[in-house]
């Protein structure tokens, strides 16, 4: 019987032996060194794994399902949808409503951006000087910009009012005895843009200048004192000083600012449902306003889905050019 387990021992033994040569093996090659070096590469990921997994749930899996329900049939949420293939996109070429609302919001992109890229450069240099008091008016114009939109809006329709503080004044002074319908008339300002969608840009313009002045800010601190002693040795005054050397020296900064305010513009929401809800006769509807019309509203979950997705390639579109064109300059913007 000794004989027979010791027979049987040797042969468990000869099969199990390739196995743990090759455990040896690969334990001898996982030294110290080289699991210090996996562990310093896997840590990272280790840490990013819960927030990939809340990304992933939360703005990944939806993308694909919008995309999915683009092509599909979906009113009912109690019901399975159906594919369709390319109705939806079909019923969006042909539907004068959401061709207006992009009418609309390229409008809003004209009209506002480049208010927002100008005007809060002419801020940043006002106040990028060492005097007295300058903080105060830094944090005045930023002031705007940590307002909630609800308030803010709620706020200027009550100045676009009939009886309303803008329209008051314009009475007392005689200039439009009747007063403005601001965010209640469909007429257009030189026949392009209607008066209420100009209403709202204001106020979004209003809202942004602050922001985008603090990005010009950190740019103007960044360009060395020297440069502007040395061109007023030269005699340039300042105009001249800013013309030819803040501006092109801004010139990342500028970008940034563009392709932000663009699409801060194309997804403009909150103002539109706040003060006008779209209207009148469609005249202030934008394109993610009607998205939210089509889903919440008319319940078109599908229909939404597929102006989603047209809005996704738009802004898609808009941040590739942003990549683009601060890929030069990406060493000198730090923001």
């Amino acid at each position: 019987m000794i004989a027979l387990f010791s027979e049987a021992e040797e042969r468990l033994r000869a099969q199990r032996s390739p196995i743990n040569r090759q455990y040896s093996q690969s334990m001898k090659q996982l030294t110290p060194k080289n699991w210090i070096f996996i562990q310093q590469r896997l840590t990272p990921y280790l840490f990013l794994l819960p927030a990939l997994i809340i990304l992933g749930l939360t703005v990944f899996w939806p993308a694909l399902q919008a995309f999915y329900l683009s092509f599909t049939s979906y009113q009912d949420i109690g019901e399975a949808p159906h594919w369709i293939g390319f109705a939806n996109f079909l019923r969006l070429s042909k539907d004068a409503v959401f061709w207006k609302t992009l009418e609309n919001t390229f409008l809003y992109l004209v009209g506002v951006v480049p208010i927002l890229v100008g005007l809060p450069l002419g801020l940043a240099i006002l106040v990028n000087q060492k005097l007295r008091g300058m903080n105060w008016f830094r944090a005045a114009y930023y002031t705007p910009v940590v307002i909630s939109m609800v308030v803010a809006g709620i706020a200027w329709k009550w100045l676009y009012a009939e009886n309303g503080l803008l329209n008051q004044l314009l009475k007392t002074v005689g200039i439009f005895p009747e007063g403005i319908p601001w965010l209640t008339s469909p007429a257009k300002i030189l026949g392009i843009v209607p008066i209420s969608l100009a209403s709202v840009m204001a106020v979004t313009v209003w809202k942004g200048l602050g922001y985008y002045m603090v990005i010009y800010l950190a740019g103007l601190q960044s360009i060395p004192a020297d440069v502007y002693e040395a061109a007023a040795i030269d005699g340039s005054d300042s105009i001249r000083k800013h013309w030819d050397i803040t501006i092109p020296l801004m010139q990342p900064y500028l970008a940034l600012v563009a392709v932000i305010s663009a699409i801060s513009a194309t997804k403009v929401f909150e103002e539109v449902y706040i003060m006008t809800q779209g209207g009148p006769l469609n005249s202030s509807k934008t394109i993610v306003y009607y998205l939210y019309e089509q889903a919440f509203s008319d319940l078109e979950i599908s229909y939404a889905c597929t102006i989603g997705l047209v809005l996704f390639l738009i802004i898609l579109g808009l941040s590739i050019l942003r990549l683009v064109i601060n890929q030069p300059d990406s060493n000198n913007l730090n923001i």
